[in-house]
């Protein structure tokens, strides 16, 4: 069973997300927060699995409270999907800096926020990876520094982790690794843990940042 808070300001939208989730048999909705505050608060006191959070709120907007939900040990398997209108693309990078596992926009048909929801408490892959990937080569700075003075654990890759690293940064599934590497799927999936465990990554979102903040994948390739 995946439990969910869902953050809106919006009472109609708030319900029909929880009535669209609440539909499904694997999906439970324990909460529902009217602001990024309130979002945290019940986070904090729920632990669920899933939180569909919007961007734009009062008190403290949705990236603000993303952050302190990711920043939380408590809180280290709860997962956040941001719910946006797509409409400014900055405010979507720095959730995925704060933390948040992937994005959906209001406008979806209501079995694609099912199934990001699953996608997201899966693990295992980037809601829309290609469209992460555009968000970030168009605001992601690369740094002068080397990558290993910026990331230090990047040492402790090895060679096929990094390559796992970076066809995770340009978007590939476990199924795509998997077939580039000629490996099985669990096998690309095993390598990908291993890589966000040893960068301390909160999902894969995180190893995108990783690798075009750290100079690794440079933006346009």
């Amino acid at each position: 069973m995946i439990d969910v808070l869902v953050a809106d300001d919006q009472a109609l939208i708030r319900q029909a997300v929880t009535d669209i989730l609440a539909g499904h048999s694997d999906i439970t909705v324990s909460g529902r927060a009217v602001d990024g505050a309130d979002a945290v608060d019940q986070a904090g006191r729920l632990r669920p699995d899933v939180v569909v959070m919007d961007i734009r709120m009062p008190a403290l907007d949705g990236i603000a409270a993303t952050a302190r939900i990711c920043a939380d040990p408590a809180l280290a398997d709860t997962r956040v999907l941001i719910l946006t209108t797509f409409e400014e693309d900055e405010y979507l990078v720095a959730a995925l800096r704060a933390g948040a596992s992937g994005f959906i926009g209001k406008g979806a048909e209501p079995e694609d926020i099912v199934r990001a929801v699953r996608a997201v408490h899966a693990g295992d892959a980037l809601l829309s990876p290609a469209a992460t990937r555009a968000l970030i080569t168009r605001y992601v700075t690369v740094p002068a520094r080397p990558a290993l003075e910026t990331i230090p654990e990047l040492a402790e890759l090895t060679d096929r982790e990094r390559e796992v690293l970076l066809l995770v940064a340009r978007g590939r599934s476990n199924q795509d690794i998997a077939e580039d590497l000629v490996i099985s799927p669990h096998t690309a999936k095993t390598h990908v843990n291993r890589v966000m465990t040893k960068l301390h990554a909160h999902d894969r979102a995180q190893l995108v940042i990783i690798a075009y903040e750290t100079g690794l994948l440079a933006p346009g390739t």
